[in-house]
């Protein structure tokens, strides 16, 4: 490709909206324009990207016996109904109607729709396994869209969705997706950990998130440096601590925290450690009748230590709170703990409530917690004495830096990453659902084990940005790259010998097939360098006459400091060697 022929077009600062690195510089380097809240269009040296990562993840599912189809961006409703999706997914799902009247959704995902496929295709155990895969636009009516590709509503997005037998035959599957994604991500030359994930309201380990580990992903990311464990945050267990807990050496005492309602506040004023401090957190759950009318509404109280974070994740598997929680209302706090909130503690409730305990606070001793009465908290509180030993004790918070790992092999520690794709074994949730069987050997009818697998085409490219860049620019790895090398003459039209020497090694670059740009736009050194290197290409070459002289050229990888002098008898084989490592 020729500059003068495709299109380029590169800005000096970025739009006021573009808050990360990868959105500012792909809007920048004239990658994605916006069209509206969430929506992009891929420019032509954005969408080179976007093929390349399609056909990477193409031919890797191709191998792992995947087959390709296309459904359709806009399904019937009727399927949602059927899996009860059309309407629990909520406001994401963005519902529509034609002329007629009859509702349609735009698919953020295709299981209702591959199921149907695979209830009527699908009839005997003789034509199983199947693994179908789509790389299809989607669309997700995010509340506040942002980020550019890394967060918007419409983008494009591999899904692919496995039939099988029976559960063992489907972990099978599973197994070679989540190969298929290794496979994949090395390819793209990016860091990144496979963690281990929450399954959701469908149980099981078999779930797992691919991030690349960059400083300003989203996610956190939980692993042992010393061992192979990795999950991300929801999935990360806090493992009850070691060692029986200390007898009882503080009288139970009421204190006064004036104005002090936290508990940072609270360990400040008393001049103690934080750690010595539990926060109480106020849920409920409604029990409703057909209509949807609340009956009856059951409060629950959490005990964490003060320094700990809630895992909401957690909590939701927890029996009672299963089906659903919110937190409690301020007139149901003062119902219950006659105290507002800030103050207070399971001591001296005016109602019973549901106590849950976590691991690390059932074994405290000599505690702090509101006294459930303003502006005073309760010291020296201590299980047995104080209080009934726990009724239930449940691991309810994020893991921190320097908790013992599950595995037993070291201690945690966090970073950050952006999710790239997941892998998910789903058994018969929808097969169930859509009464999808098949008739097995002995003749009997089946529901088929499922499982999916997604990866964000588009999400990809923005993330291997906000790993892969510096103060001039993105720098993309070779296999992410819109160009892999980019021919930079000087003053082409004054020197006819610059002029031959690129067009040379630009045919035989292309003959080699190698991804050449030629910049015959005639721009001056500095800007035409700029906008190389705003744009990433990984290996370029400068051809200038003084060094044409000499029988010379330069080579500059996007990552060196500076260019490197090369024979011009020696550069085509130079890059060929570059290309190949």
């Amino acid at each position: 490709m020729k500059a003068s022929q495709f299109f380029i077009s590169t800005l000096k600062e970025a739009p006021a909206d573009a808050e990360v690195v990868s959105h500012q510089l792909m809007m920048r380097a004239g990658m994605i324009k916006k069209l509206g809240a969430g929506i992009y269009t891929l420019m032509p040296m954005g969408l080179r990207v976007v093929r390349k990562v399609e056909a990477i993840v193409r031919e890797e599912m191709n191998r792992a016996g995947a087959v390709e189809l296309a459904m359709p961006v806009v399904q019937p409703a009727e399927l949602w109904a059927e899996s009860g999706r059309f309407e629990k997914m909520g406001a994401e799902l963005l519902r529509i109607k034609d002329r007629h009247g009859h509702d349609y959704v735009v698919q953020p995902t295709s299981e209702e729709v591959v199921t149907d496929i695979a209830r009527q295709e699908i009839k005997s155990y003789k034509q199983l396994p199947k693994n179908f895969y789509q790389i299809q636009t989607k669309f997700r009516d995010e509340r506040r869209p942002r980020f550019g590709l890394m967060r918007g509503r419409e983008f494009i997005m591999k899904d692919a969705y496995s039939f099988d037998r029976d559960q063992a035959a489907a972990k099978a599957s599973y197994q070679v997706m989540a190969q298929a994604y290794r496979r994949i991500f090395d390819r793209f030359g990016l860091t990144y950990r496979a963690v281990a994930a929450d399954s959701g309201a469908i149980g099981g380990d078999l779930s797992e998130e691919f991030q690349v580990i960059a400083a300003t992903g989203e996610d956190a990311i939980v692993y042992c440096p010393t061992s192979s464990y990795a999950a991300n945050m929801e999935k990360a267990e806090a493992l009850a601590p070691r060692g029986p807990r200390l007898a009882p050496k503080e009288a139970l005492t009421k204190t006064a925290t004036p104005g002090k309602s936290t508990c940072a506040d609270v360990a400040e004023l008393l001049g103690v450690s934080l750690h010595s401090t539990v926060k109480s957190l106020v849920l409920a759950t409604d029990n409703t009748n057909a209509a949807g009318e609340i009956m009856k509404t059951q409060i629950w109280l959490l005990l964490l230590r003060g320094d700990h974070d809630m895992n909401e994740v957690k909590v939701s598997k927890l029996p009672g709170l299963d089906g659903g929680f919110r937190f409690a209302t301020v007139p149901e706090i003062e119902d219950h703990f006659d105290c507002k909130p800030g103050y207070l503690g399971p001591i001296g409730l005016k109602k019973p409530v549901q106590l849950v305990v976590d691991r690390e606070v059932a074994v405290m001793s000599n505690w702090i917690c509101g006294a459930n009465e303003p502006e005073f908290h309760s010291t020296g509180v201590n299980w047995g004495r104080d209080l009934p030993e726990p009724p239930l004790v449940a691991d309810l918070r994020n893991v921190v830096a320097g908790d013992a790992s599950p595995d037993g092999l070291g201690v945690l520690a966090i970073e950050r990453g952006i999710e790239i794709g997941h892998v998910f074994y789903l058994g018969t949730k929808y097969s169930q659902a859509m009464n999808a069987t098949f008739l097995d050997v002995n003749g009997k009818p089946q529901f088929m084990e499922m499982g999916c697998y997604g990866i964000g085409i588009t999400r990809l490219p923005a993330a291997a940005i906000e790993q892969n860049h510096d103060e001039r620019g993105i720098i993309w790895p070779d296999a992410l790259a819109p160009f892999t090398v980019v021919l930079c003459p000087i003053s082409p039209e004054r020197f006819p010998a610059v002029k031959a020497a690129a067009d040379k090694l630009y045919d035989e670059l292309l003959a080699a097939g190698v991804d050449v740009i030629l910049d015959d736009r005639g721009e001056r050194p500095g800007a035409m360098f700029a906008d190389w290197e705003l744009i990433g290409v990984p290996h370029r070459v400068t051809i200038g006459d003084r060094g044409l002289k000499t029988g010379e050229v330069e080579y500059q990888h996007r990552r060196d400091t500076a260019a490197t002098i090369v024979p011009i008898a020696e550069i085509f084989s130079l890059l060929q060697a570059k290309l190949k490592a």
